[in-house]
């Protein structure tokens, strides 16, 4: 789980009890920009390397999976 996630969480554990302060919607809203972010660049590597298979091109296809590596959260 990435960081923006967890925070996702909290502040929307945090809502259910009380309204946010102006702060905690400003992280809210990075945080979304982040989910967004990573999502529409996962789906770009999902489907370049449907692509890259489709093509029989495994440099490409190799290189793509290390790049949808790197975006994975580190444990």
């Amino acid at each position: 789980m990435h960081g923006f996630h967890q925070r996702l969480a909290e502040l929307w554990t945090l809502r259910k009890d009380r309204p946010w302060t102006a702060e905690e919607q400003r992280e809210f809203d990075l945080c979304l920009d982040a989910n967004a972010n990573y999502a529409w660049k996962l789906i770009q590597l999902e489907n370049l390397s449907l692509a890259a298979s489709m093509t029989r091109d495994y440099d490409w296809l190799h290189s793509i999976c290390q790049d949808i590596e790197r975006l994975q959260p580190k444990r």
